[in-house]
């Protein structure tokens, strides 16, 4: 840049150090007005012109284009009335392309920051959320027979409540709540007729989603999702095996068992490795995953019990297999197990339809969780958002609900 400003100082004889110089692409145009808008006379009298620095898409974002558009004033000799002349490269009074806000749109769709977005295409961060903004009215709310609730964390690091259609994995709607009260106020604003038609909710165990999709659709089945029933399995046990762990002395072969190969009490048991053992210098033995899990099982037998239970549970539900969990009676076990584990069985006791709907069910909120990986990513790059609206907006759009019309062609004399 210090050559370029040597260039424009030299040229302009300035002599102020403190002055910096930028490279622009300045085009003059002159926009005429052929006919009178109200009356279509051409009897025209000219009353000189309006000039607008409209700002223009450019493929180099170091050279800035700009267009110095002279509008023609006229006044009608036969109507009296004053015009001036207007064109759909720029609406009147303004001074951004219209070309410009299709392409600022489409950037808002590729995980870009705003600020980024406006340095690329010439403009400042407000104009980029005006743009932004302005689709908030392309939106509408739909649903079809198969739904999926949950929850993100988004502005204010508070939860807000989002709803999927199970089929097309399209969002229905984002809440700024989560809370009982708040989502029905918004589905009661559908007919009856419409909510009947739902057939499938499927939800995570949140104590009060069950209420809400009874008293919302009465006619569909509520499936609790598989991937939170194997977490809160695999974190009570977690907890169990930590809080035995923290019972020995941190040298003794008892809490190395329960400390390190943590992660092999978590894998499915028919997936550890039964036959070739490998030397593992920890223990200073030659062991198979198998050995290491089993002798880490045999320090307690409230955790050995805990833990065949979260197997039996893990594999109904991968084979989605209801038949063991109401043969097998894995609810009424009467098994001493850890106290987390047994305010899981008892979470799945009391949604005891909802679990086993989950199993046997091919709909999961698989597509809600991966909505929300994307809604992490557009907070991340944005290092965060203060206002809802532009949150929602741009989820809408990641989505590609919105898509623009090319612009028509103008009327342009250079």
């Amino acid at each position: 840049m210090s050559s370029l400003n040597d260039y424009i100082k030299f040229t302009l004889d300035i002599e102020d150090q403190n002055i910096n110089g930028k490279i622009y692409k300045i085009y003059l145009a002159e926009l005429i007005q052929p006919a009178c808008p109200y009356c279509r006379s051409t009897n025209l009298k000219h009353n000189g012109h309006y000039v607008s620095n409209v700002r223009f898409i450019t493929a180099d974002a170091s050279k800035p284009v700009t267009i110095r558009l002279r509008k023609q004033r006229v006044l009608c000799n036969d109507c009296l009335k004053r015009s001036m002349s207007q064109s759909n490269l720029v609406n009147k009074y303004y001074h951004i392309s219209n070309v410009s806000k299709p392409k600022v749109l489409s950037a808002l769709t590729e995980g870009r920051s705003m600020t980024s977005i406006a340095r690329a295409h010439n403009l400042s961060v407000n104009t980029v959320q005006r743009v932004l903004t302005s689709c908030s009215a392309k939106f509408y709310d739909d649903f079809d027979r198969f739904l999926a609730f949950g929850e993100f964390k988004g502005v204010g690091k508070k939860l807000h409540f989002i709803c999927l259609d199970g089929d097309t994995h399209k969002v229905v709607q984002i809440l700024r709540t989560r809370f009982k009260p708040d989502i029905l106020r918004y589905f009661y604003k559908f007919t009856p007729k419409a909510r009947s038609m739902v057939k499938t909710v499927t939800m995570d165990l949140n104590c009060y989603y069950p209420l809400v999709a009874r008293e919302l659709f009465p006619n569909a089945q509520i499936v609790i999702d598989r991937f939170h029933m194997v977490q809160m399995l695999t974190r009570s046990f977690n907890s169990l095996r930590v809080q035995i762990m923290k019972q020995f002395k941190k040298q003794s072969l008892e809490y190395k068992l329960l400390k390190s190969p943590w992660k092999l009490y978590l894998m499915k048991y028919d997936k550890l490795n039964k036959t070739t053992p490998y030397y593992d210098w920890l223990f200073k033995d030659y062991l198979t995953q198998e050995h290491v899990v089993l002798d880490g099982l045999e320090c307690n037998k409230t955790l050995e019990n805990t833990y065949w239970i979260m197997q039996d549970f893990m594999t109904a539900i991968q084979n989605k297999d209801e038949k063991q969990i109401i043969h097998f009676h894995l609810l009424n076990s009467k098994q001493t197990v850890g106290k987390q584990m047994h305010q899981t069985l008892l979470t799945f006791k009391h949604n005891y339809t909802g679990v086993l709907n989950g199993i046997s069910s091919n709909y999961s909120n698989g597509c809600l969780e991966g909505i929300n990986r994307k809604i992490k990513q557009i907070e991340r790059t944005a290092c965060g958002y203060n206002n809802f609206s532009h949150l929602l907006i741009r989820i809408r759009l990641e989505e590609n609900i919105v898509k623009e019309k090319e612009p028509n062609n103008y009327f342009l004399v250079a």
